[in-house]
């Protein structure tokens, strides 16, 4: 991929391989107004939330060479890391929508109560769209932890700084930065933003590569497969864990340009295993049980990502599915 080859002549973002072609808001009509069909009993066979496991963070912050992670819901994680804590994604919302009466609502509540939160030292964004990029969690986050620093894919600051944050740190792929004994990459993604019609790829989308002296670990971020894996852990790995998101990605023909399904987590998982040398990698699956966005059962990602892990030949405790609020540690 040529250095730049992802910003749009004019302004803006694309993804730039040859396989990312994207649909517009007529397909979108086609899919949601044409082609999406409730299928008979479906109500009834997919569960209406999930339970939850009490969160066994370290409080107020664990030693800088520990590491843990404790998923709050979709794509929200909490993550002990260098002796900082870390949010990814962070989403306290009842929906994911500009609207608080309408749009995708959350089948299982928070699984950390936000008042319950460790000291947050950084918070970690992949895009801006509203199950990523909520407003009001911005907004408690910073009447509540002032000093945050942000880090942010390139477009995205102006949002944070309007809402009050002090220090965002704006990047472009590949572009690094730190927040105390951290390192953190800004890495490609295979997705689009925005928060409205007349502002889509605006801003930008990526992944992150964060390591200590420890640790390393990808947040892919939301994204579908693509041919940059291999050159992410090139670059930035070799990683001990990946979060991969393995959810929202039915129908293929629509959502399989911008969201991985489990087969493809599996394909990213095998480029992120390259040159280990017995190094073990764990999974994390993200993304799933918590909004109902696309045509999959709710429950289907986690069944399904265990099979074809299985079926890869992958180490069964490679792998981590985790329940809400669930917190597991890396030694």
């Amino acid at each position: 991929m040529a250095v730049g080859a992802h910003h749009r002549a004019g302004g803006g973002f694309r993804n730039p391989w040859s396989t990312a072609r994207t649909h517009g808001f007529l397909d979108f009509l086609k899919w949601t107004l044409l082609e999406r069909r409730r299928r008979p009993g479906d109500g009834q066979r997919e569960p209406r939330t999930f339970p939850r496991a009490d969160p066994a963070f370290v409080f107020p912050r664990a030693e800088p060479g520990a590491f843990t992670i404790t998923w709050v819901g979709h794509s929200s994680f909490l993550v002990q890391i260098g002796g900082l804590n870390l949010l990814l994604d962070p989403m306290w919302s009842d929906r994911a929508s500009p609207l608080r009466f309408a749009g995708p609502r959350r089948r299982v509540p928070p699984a950390v109560d936000f008042d319950e939160l460790p000291p947050i030292d950084a918070v970690v964004l992949s895009h801006d769209h509203y199950d990523h990029l909520d407003a009001w969690t911005v907004k408690r986050l910073i009447r509540r932890y002032p000093a945050i620093v942000w880090f942010t894919p390139l477009g995205v600051a102006a949002f944070l700084k309007s809402r009050g944050a002090r220090s965002v740190v704006e990047s472009d792929w590949w572009d690094e930065s730190r927040v105390g004994a951290l390192r953190l990459t800004c890495v490609p993604a295979q997705h689009f933003s925005g928060r409205r019609l007349d502002n889509r790829n605006a801003t930008l989308w990526c992944g992150w590569a964060i390591r200590s002296t420890h640790h390393s670990i990808l947040f892919a971020g939301d994204t579908a497969l693509h041919p940059e894996f291999n050159l992410t852990t090139a670059r930035c790995g070799p990683f001990d864990l990946a979060i991969l998101p393995i959810g929202a990605y039915e129908p293929r023909w629509f959502m399989g340009p911008v969201h991985m399904n489990p087969e493809d987590c599996v394909a990213a998982a095998r480029q992120l295993q390259d040159d280990r040398n017995g190094r073990r990698l764990v999974v994390v699956g993200g993304h799933w049980g918590t909004f109902k966005l696309t045509d999959e059962p709710i429950d289907e990602p986690p069944a399904r990502m265990r099979s074809c892990w299985g079926e890869a030949g992958f180490p069964e405790d490679d792998l981590w599915v985790i329940r809400h609020g669930e917190t597991r540690a890396l030694t």
